[in-house]
């Protein structure tokens, strides 16, 4: 069993222009089976709202304890726990009564599908666009062979960190590798610099792991 390491690449307050810089190193490793995720974390109805209506073709789960459920089966949990369409919202604010924050996210979809609009809809919440499946080069100069299985690209939104825990005022771009670690050091992190060195960009800080 491998685990991937991510380092940041780029950082801009400019969403745009962030979403154009982690398309550039995506496409240094698409192929044919690459796809796109996207995830966030909305903290208001109004939030809410708002990407339900820019996004709909995403899945919304209201904040839950795990208390609540404790001997509960799954098919007797509430929808909106559980998780609904944008279509399955409810009507009533009252409704969102300890169920915020709510997230959302939208899975393996079409790489270029949905990745403008969810920019566009972002605004201040927290939240990711994660392109998978991609395929690193060799790097035969650089001594290292390529990588598929955790070769990814991540784009932050108001989050250094793929934990989310630290909001911040820009983005930040992300490539992944396979973590391999030897005398308590990242071997491959002169990998993950190569990768970004192709389109431009370096290493800009330290590794992340989940």
């Amino acid at each position: 069993m491998s685990n991937d390491v991510a380092y940041p690449v780029f950082r801009s307050p400019d969403p745009v222009l962030a979403l154009r810089t982690a398309r550039r190193l995506m496409e240094f490793g698409r192929c044919e089976y690459a796809d796109v995720s996207a995830f966030a974390e909305l903290s208001s109805v109004a939030e809410v709202r708002r990407v339900a209506k820019a996004m709909p073709e995403g899945w919304f789960c209201g904040a839950s304890e795990l208390e609540e459920f404790q001997g509960v089966p799954f098919e007797d949990q509430p929808a909106f726990v559980v998780g609904v369409p944008a279509s399955g919202l409810p009507a009533e604010e009252a409704a969102f009564e300890g169920r915020l924050p709510v997230e959302w996210y939208t899975l393996d979809r079409p790489v270029g599908s949905i990745e403008d609009a969810f920019t566009a809809a972002i605004g201040r919440s927290t939240g990711e666009i994660n392109w998978q499946s991609l395929e690193w080069p060799d790097a035969p100069e650089a001594g290292f062979r390529g990588e598929s299985k955790h070769a990814e690209v991540t784009l932050l939104f108001n989050t250094p960190t793929r934990h989310w825990n630290e909001p911040a005022d820009d983005h930040t771009v992300l490539v992944h590798v396979r973590s391999a670690v030897f005398d308590g050091r990242q071997i491959r992190e002169p990998y993950a610099d190569w990768l970004a060195a192709q389109v431009g960009l370096s290493v800009i800080g330290p590794a992340q792991r989940c």
